[in-house]
């Protein structure tokens, strides 16, 4: 009895180190806390700190300029501009972004790397270059604008101008964030659907639509948020009209060119403001997305 319990208690003690081995492995980054720490840091330095300064800078100013800086006629009429011009734009690209991803994963054709490729484009363009093309190709002289021009349609230096460049720059999210989504979902599903029945619209709305909806969701945001922010590319097309074809980052720009430091951060909280609301608004609706197909959140 006293040799069994012996026996036992060596191969326990022989057994401790490996199990201590396999509950603490060795780790490749550091520990928690230390990795947690750098993480607000370097949060803290690239967009905490710089956000703090913005509305600092907006608490300077009393209400009543507070409200005249943001609510001028001029002012609101580049928040029209600006917002209807990137939801439109976004709207499209979620669309005809939607429809490149699926011929890029469901189809194999000559060119489809080169197709691929220049779907990217708008990431390595750098975006003045962007609208510099943009404006020469439907300018009146320009290829296109030669052409619609004398049928009465004008694309540049108007506000459909401006929803032109912002598909261009804003088209990469969408597709990008789907394009995967659509490589991984499970043709078996579609097979089964059209086994029993089911036509290809009925397919595609109730098999496959509700597996890139979150997708689809994200790339909106994605292309609307960048289209928000965007100024090289549209600088060039707008034309710069007030109360026409003005954005909202040229009305900060000429606030900051006037040294109206105030004033263009009073512009730039609102914003910021206005675009993490709908940015929340999506977030919501992608969470309650995942719940409705039995997704964890």
């Amino acid at each position: 009895m006293t040799a069994a319990t012996s026996v036992a208690a060596r191969g326990a003690a022989l057994a401790a180190p490996a199990q201590a081995g396999r509950r603490a492995p060795k780790r490749v980054l550091p520990g928690f806390g230390l990795t947690l720490g750098y993480t607000l840091f370097y949060l803290s330095i690239i967009v905490l700190i710089p956000l703090s300064a913005l509305i600092f800078k907006t608490f300077t100013l009393t209400w009543e300029q507070f409200w005249a800086a943001i609510s001028a006629p001029r002012v609101m009429a580049s928040y029209r501009l600006t917002f209807g011009a990137s939801f439109l734009a976004a709207l499209v690209n979620l669309v005809f972004g939607l429809l490149i991803a699926w011929v890029l994963v469901r189809y194999k054709f000559p060119g489809k790397k080169i197709v691929d490729a220049l779907v990217d484009l708008p990431f390595a363009l750098p975006t003045a270059v962007a609208g510099i093309s943009l404006t020469a190709l439907l300018a009146g002289n320009g290829w296109v604008g030669q052409i619609l021009e004398p049928m009465g349609i004008q694309l540049a230096f108007k506000p459909a101008g401006i929803v032109i460049a912002l598909i261009f720059i804003g088209l990469p999210f969408v597709v990008r964030t789907v394009q995967p989504v659509l490589e991984d979902a499970e043709k078996e599903l579609e097979e089964a659907a059209t086994c029993l029945g089911a036509t290809r619209l009925q397919t595609f709305t109730k098999v496959i639509l509700p597996s890139i909806t979150p997708a689809l969701l994200t790339g909106f945001a994605m292309a609307f948020a960048r289209a928000v922010g965007e100024y090289g590319s549209v600088i060039f097309i707008a034309g710069n009209m007030p109360m026409v074809s003005e954005i909202t980052p040229l009305i900060i720009i000429g606030k900051l060119e006037q040294y109206d430091y105030a004033g263009a951060t009073a512009v730039a909280v609102v914003m910021l403001v206005i675009s993490f609301i709908l940015l929340l608004i999506i977030n919501a609706l992608q969470a309650w997305q995942r719940r409705h197909a039995g997704a964890p959140a």
